[in-house]
């Protein structure tokens, strides 16, 4: 699919096309749908608090989530609908083994799972399809978000040691369905949304629209902006055994970034700021934009009651214009990384037009039941392949390439100066970085006995990565396979409950080196890591599910060292204790806990102020607490709540600066009546309703920056069933 600026009309098209289509359908005569199985079709739940039951990203194909030797959370339509869920990274409300890496307002979105960045390259699934994250997934369309906490050697291949997150589309309903939402949020932000849905009179073809429109006003001021969204998604049941899927979808955004702060004089946290300061201000500050498409094919067959098998392909593409006056040191300081003492920082003008990203991803897999002798067997094999394809050009860099440069002038923290923008453009833009994946994976779950299962998989991936230079000539070239052994024991001596103890072993991409690194933008080879879990997951009289997960995970270190060179050295080891609880505290009060207990330590690096340091930016525990109370005396009406506690995180690898941990509190209502014969659901909500200032990122990324936390906001919200 070919990338283009779509006008804002689109959505409004796409919406009067399938509303037409739609009627069209019902007036013509009916066909022979009794001759044919029925379609494949999701609908989602509308009671608030239920917990999915089942996800595919933590075993192959739909295993219950009771019997998965994972840990893995799964976000349903109706979870991201009553917290006003718009992006990926709003699921850190929900899960507190999620945290932030990274994640500017009107950048890409990035986060971290039990204390791993997760790759915006690697570590994201469209349908168990990767795709590329450099741009705010849209999730009009998802059904669900499903995340497998920890690795993903079998199921993903290459993904970093947090794990994977899974996008699980939206198919064609077996019921119509009309759904009209309209939002507004702080400083008028407004967000209108369709999602269509049902079969045609033909009942073999269904389909599923999506469009999406909305103007972005954040609180941090200035930082303003727009996106549209569309989708659809179709289904073909080609005969009783075969269904045929299409999905499409594209996404354009524009809107200014918002970079952080450093630390004043290199050393103490800035004070009296906030959280509403955008230092991306200058005149000729410019937004980014990205442009994002997907299309989807896939094929499912069932041989027989035991045997079924699916061929996938997908096809990702992405294109960037990326522009910010980036705030950067204080040069008059003799400051590399901070702030002057009196709050001045030198600016820089950063361009980087045209980059674009391609991914064509495919997979085969087969999947049966047998026995051999008094052992049954679960079996999946599959192969699976990715092409990645990697253009840009020399960035501009303050007044000259990204190689090196002078600021365009500097500003001050409290009192904002214009400086001169820079007079050149980004160099040509080629292919810089390439790869080819190709997998083989098999998986087996063997019931040794009635309550005793063994997971045994593995997966073997072949990389072959190159790196090219400005003028097109190759500078390196990996090319090697891996094997990636998966293996669980799990037993289940009831129905109700399952408990687990599992070895993986993970393979991630190398970091690329940063601006500033003396080998800058070159990414280091791929590297393995390993994990042991010990975990149990229980129901409690049909009103609670309970999980607990213990995991150790070691992987190898990368940091920029002193000779500013981008390096993998020592280790990383993660320990923690995940515990969640979902259900009915009384007949209308449901409660969602979640909580994560990490230890992180670096180790033997070689640099003595870094050994046995915690790792940057990951609180050693964090806690959510979600409230949803059905008001009895007002049949429709509820009202919700939630509590998160963060404790204090390590900013600087030696632990010399740490920011304070802090204490969040939501409060929210909706009230779901009947409007002119139109189910209709009202939401209101209120964010930090205590307005507490917070530092909620605080990365070393780019040398090192810090992110406050949103003030006090609002959103509310109407939705319409018809």
């Amino acid at each position: 699919m070919t990338i283009s600026h779509t006008p804002h009309a689109i959505v409004l098209l796409t919406a009067m096309q399938a509303l037409a289509g739609s009627a069209l359908a019902q007036n013509q005569q009916p066909g022979n749908a009794e001759q044919v199985l029925p379609p494949v079709s999701v609908s989602a739940s509308r009671m608030s608090g239920e917990a999915a039951d089942s996800a595919g990203i933590g075993s192959f194909g739909q295993v219950p989530l009771q019997a998965t030797p994972a840990a893995v959370s799964v976000i349903t339509r109706q979870e991201m609908q009553e917290r006003g869920i718009r992006q990926t990274t709003d699921l850190l409300r929900l899960d507190a083994s999620l945290n932030e890496a990274y994640n500017a307002i009107g950048y890409a979105e990035q986060f971290s799972i039990r204390g791993f960045n997760l790759d915006n390259a690697s570590s994201y699934r469209k349908d168990g399809m990767e795709i590329a994250a450099d741009a705010s997934i849209p999730l009009e369309n998802k059904e669900r978000i499903e995340v497998l906490k920890g690795l993903a050697g079998l199921q993903a291949g290459i993904a970093t040691p947090g794990g994977i997150a899974n996008y699980v589309t939206k198919r064609p309903t077996a019921e119509t369905l009309r759904t009209v939402t309209l939002e507004a949020r702080e400083r008028g932000t407004l967000y209108g949304a369709i999602d269509l849905g049902g079969r045609f009179d033909d009942r073999r073809f269904g389909y599923r629209i999506n469009a999406a429109a909305e103007k972005l006003r954040s609180y941090v001021r200035g930082a303003d902006g727009e996106r549209q969204f569309v989708s659809g998604a179709f289904d073909w049941r080609l005969t009783p055994q075969a269904l045929l899927q299409l999905d499409l979808d594209y996404q354009h955004k524009s809107q200014l970034s918002v970079p952080g702060f450093q630390l004043i004089n290199g050393t103490d946290l800035p004070t009296g700021v906030s959280p509403r300061t955008n230092l991306n201000n200058q005149p000729w500050s410019r937004p980014v934009k990205t442009d994002s498409a997907n299309v989807g094919l896939r094929l499912d067959y069932q041989f027989n009651a035991d045997w079924n098998g699916s061929v996938a392909v997908n096809r990702h593409s992405f294109r960037r214009d990326d522009f910010a006056a980036f705030p950067f040191g204080c040069a008059a300081g003799g400051l590399f990384f901070g702030f002057c003492a009196n709050g001045d920082y030198d600016v820089y003008d950063y361009q980087s037009e045209d980059e674009a990203k391609s991914l064509l991803a495919t997979q085969a897999m087969l999947q049966g039941r047998f026995a051999t002798g008094a052992l049954a067997h679960a079996a999946t094999v599959g192969v699976s392949t990715l092409r990645r394809r990697d253009d840009f050009g020399d960035c501009v860099y303050g007044t000259a390439d990204c190689l090196g440069s002078a600021s365009n002038g500097t500003s001050n923290l409290y009192a904002p100066v214009a400086v001169a923008p820079s007079a050149i453009r980004t160099g040509t833009v080629r292919l810089r970085r390439s790869g080819d994946e190709h997998s083989l994976f098999a998986n087996d779950i063997i019931s040794l006995s009635e309550a005793v299962k063994l997971h045994a998989g593995v997966r073997y991936t072949h990389i072959e990565r190159d790196q090219y230079d400005p003028a097109g000539a190759r500078v390196s070239r990996h090319d090697q396979g891996y094997f990636l052994p998966n293996v669980a024991l799990a037993y289940s001596p009831r129905t109700d409950w399952t408990a687990y103890a599992s070895y993986a072993q993970g393979l991630e991409h190398g970091g690329v080196a940063p601006l500033f690194a003396a080998n800058a933008n070159q990414a280091l080879d791929p590297s393995k890591s390993r994990q042991i879990e010990l975990g149990i997951k229980m129901a409690v009289a049909d009103q609670w599910q309970l999980a607990a997960a213990l995991f150790q995970i070691r992987k190898p270190l990368e940091y920029t060292d002193a000779d500013f060179a981008y390096v993998r050295n020592g280790d990383a080891e993660h320990r923690g204790l995940e515990l969640s609880a979902q259900g009915r505290a009384t007949r209308n009060l449901s409660v969602g806990v979640s909580l994560m207990a990490l230890d992180t330590r670096q180790e033997n690096t070689g640099v003595a102020s870094f050994d046995g340091k915690r790792t940057t930016n990951v609180p050693r525990f964090k806690s959510i607490v979600h409230l949803d109370y059905a008001v009895p005396q007002l049949t429709g009406l509820a009202l919700n709540g939630s509590w998160q506690y963060a404790g204090s995180k390590a900013f600087s690898p030696d632990n010399s600066v740490t920011v304070p941990g802090y204490h969040l509190f939501n409060i929210g209502a909706r009230y779901s009546t009947r409007v002119g014969g139109m189910a209709t659901t009202l939401r209101a909500s209120i964010d930090n309703v205590a307005d507490k200032f917070y530092w909620r990122d605080v990365t070393q990324s780019l040398g090192g920056y810090l992110f406050p936390g949103a003030p006090r906001t609002f959103r509310v919200s109407a939705q319409f069933d018809f």
